[in-house]
């Protein structure tokens, strides 16, 4: 198996490595991270939906589209990146997408136990820590390759996070940063300043090395070859191009950010026969978390929508029906052209 420790690089070649060495079908593990900041998106997302572009254009902060599911991310040089590259019929590759994270994370965990944070798998693909996610995984399938793409994460810029996605208005922009930080880990944070400091880019490597060798068997280390940066030049022209980057992708109305496998944020957008309505929440375990509804609808009494919020909060999302049954039946509510299919579309997942 051929490893590529890199060490930091431009911020495009962390990205056009993996996919380069997948069309080459070259089985590897690359370690890099990137030497400024930039935004990843999802293959199937729609980056004029999810990320604030003018913000980033103004603040000379590049967006790439990868060939890997999931959704957009702010990453810079305070995350190592671990990029597994497999042919699809090596026999080491579980049949199932669960089996081969569950196989393929279990190196990662190790290093994190190793400098003393607990870390665990968590179905389907995050490692967490008590119940905060501690790294950032997806996996796609590139040419003849099945790819895991992750992160060890020293520290994060929640703050960052927050802005460079679009979001409806600044109020929600400050829900998700709260609800990130609530929510996703860091070395940094887990250990302490004085900690933190004695496990840097080269030591956290080296560990991973000797973990993913448990499980692949040995490396052989390799420098980056004229076929190899040739591949990553071809694969530049076409997916650092604006064509490529706007391709139309999944938009949905309003909005969602997936902190977790657990945890989801959304923004609902809902027009009713009575009027527009309006619905941030989060979605924590299967419960409804921190509701508010708006919107230019009528509804008597006039604390009707407050007491619809608390009898949402911290209900199971699959007894919706039920709270808004007894909401009507039983406090002599008037909603004039919103009914419960209404709330219940504003309200689904």
């Amino acid at each position: 198996m051929k490893l590529y420790n890199l060490g930091k690089v431009p911020w495009q070649q962390s990205q056009l490595i993996y996919h380069a060495l997948a069309y080459l079908g070259r089985e590897s593990l690359v370690l890099v991270s990137p030497a400024s900041p930039y935004v990843c998106v999802g293959y199937h997302q729609d980056v004029d939906h999810e990320v604030d572009l003018a913000f980033c254009r103004a603040n000379n902060i590049p967006v790439f589209r990868r060939e890997v599911g999931g959704g957009g991310v702010y990453l810079d040089g305070n995350q190592l990146f671990f990029q597994l590259v497999l042919r699809k019929g090596n026999p080491l590759v579980p049949a199932s997408k669960e089996a081969f994270y569950r196989k393929f994370l279990k190196p990662v965990i190790n290093v994190y136990r190793k400098i003393g944070i607990p870390a665990e798998y968590k179905p389907v693909n995050d490692i967490i820590v008590e119940s905060r996610k501690i790294s950032g995984t997806g996996v796609g399938e590139i040419g003849e390759c099945i790819v895991l793409v992750g992160n060890l994460i020293l520290d994060f810029n929640y703050k960052m996070m927050a802005r460079v996605l679009n979001m409806p208005d600044e109020k929600f922009r400050d829900k998700v940063q709260k609800t990130i930080e609530a929510n996703l880990s860091t070395i940094r944070r887990e250990l302490g300043d004085s900690s933190a400091d004695k496990w840097n880019d080269e030591t956290l490597n080296s560990l991973m090395v000797d973990e993913f060798a448990k499980v692949l068997g040995r490396f052989s280390s390799c420098e980056k070859d004229t076929e190899l940066e040739a591949s990553a030049d071809e694969l530049a022209l076409r997916m650092l191009d604006d064509e490529w980057l706007y391709r139309k992708g999944k938009r949905r109305k309003g909005r969602s950010v997936k902190i977790s496998s657990d945890v989801t944020i959304y923004h609902k957008i809902h027009k009713a026969v009575g009027g527009l309505v309006r619905a941030d929440f989060e979605i924590s375990s299967g419960r409804f978390i921190r509701i508010t509804i708006s919107g230019d609808f009528f509804c008597y009494p006039e604390d009707a929508i407050s007491r619809l919020e608390s009898m949402l909060e911290g209900k199971q999302v699959s007894r919706v029906h039920e709270v808004l049954t007894d909401f009507y039946g039983n406090q002599k509510i008037e909603t004039p052209g919103i009914c419960i299919d209404d709330w219940k579309e504003i309200l689904k997942k």
